[in-house]
């Protein structure tokens, strides 16, 4: 566990809360249904993560995959000497809006070893942040489900990415700072290797890895961007259920041509054993795709 500790305000919305049991990963309240992006409706992505640290504000993004866990990205946590960091998980309309505050204190977070800060187009870009209590579950706040390690994302299956971050290149979302959601179809890995080496000049030779996900448009205009690393990439499974892909790790710029988002891939998780032993993870939270969405038993 890293020594930053953290402190994750929940900004929940006053609605009939839920029983724990009824906290089904990946579901969305049934009404509701970043660059190039639009206003997310309030409650559509119930699982959404604003991690902010001090003076500085919004960081990154983050998912809930349960009660006291959040999932995202490893490049979000370097080695920190400048004091703690804050998080709020907000209803997706975002930072307006009447809200009932809730502290948790972040009680650690793992990095995977084989993320390197040094070289973080190694890949492995993960990392799981620890609550030091549980949230209360209600129907805008509910964890997203986690593939098992046999699903596959086909490349033109459209996914959807989410976030605070900037809506252009070096330009900062304006306004309230509403929660944007765009529309990106996974690249399958050939297609997006082949994209990132079009008017490569050596310098900007990017390496996708088995542990990878790319996603995005070949003509550019739609993208995740700075601001919204660690937030998730989730592709919608039948049976109004939501599976996260990836998490949001890298690009070379921002909705440009050729040049995809780049998402750590979910499914690679190598501690998604380490979840299942713990118990930490229920089986109603870890997907195996098939026709019926069918559920993975805990072990």
């Amino acid at each position: 566990l890293s020594s930053c500790k953290c402190v994750f305000v929940l900004l929940l919305q006053p609605l009939l809360h839920l029983s724990s049991s009824s906290a089904v990963c990946g579901r969305a309240p049934p009404e509701n249904r970043i660059v190039g992006g639009s206003d997310a409706v309030e409650g559509a992505w119930p699982w959404q993560v604003d991690i902010q640290q001090g003076a500085n504000g919004h960081v990154c993004g983050g998912s809930l995959i349960a009660a006291d866990w959040v999932l995202s990205a490893a490049h979000c946590f370097p080695t920190r000497t400048s004091g703690p960091c804050d998080g709020r998980e907000e209803a997706p309309q975002g930072r307006k809006g009447s809200v009932n505050p809730l502290g948790l204190r972040e009680r650690g977070t793992i990095i995977s070893p084989f993320y390197s800060h040094e070289s973080p187009e190694r890949g492995s870009d993960l990392a799981l942040v620890q609550l030091d209590g549980p949230v209360e579950w209600s129907e805008y706040v509910r964890p997203v489900c986690l593939p098992d390690t046999g699903v596959r994302f086909p490349g033109g299956r459209p996914c959807y990415v989410t976030g605070w971050g900037h809506i252009r290149q070096g330009v900062s979302l304006p306004g309230v700072g509403t929660l944007q959601e765009v529309m990106v179809p996974i690249i399958d890995q050939t297609s997006c290797r082949t994209m990132f080496s079009v008017d490569a000049d050596g310098t900007d030779v990017v390496d996708i890895l088995s542990d990878m996900i790319c996603a995005g448009y070949q003509e550019g205009g739609k993208d995740s961007c700075q601001g919204d690393s660690g937030g998730p990439l989730v592709c919608p499974m039948g049976n109004d259920t939501w599976i996260q892909a990836g998490v949001v790790s890298f690009g070379l710029g921002c909705a440009e041509p050729n040049r995809p988002g780049v998402y750590a891939k979910v499914s690679a998780m190598f501690f998604m054993s380490f979840f299942i032993k713990r118990k930490s993870l229920t089986s109603n939270h870890v997907l195996k795709e098939s026709r019926n969405v069918n559920v993975v038993k805990a072990r």
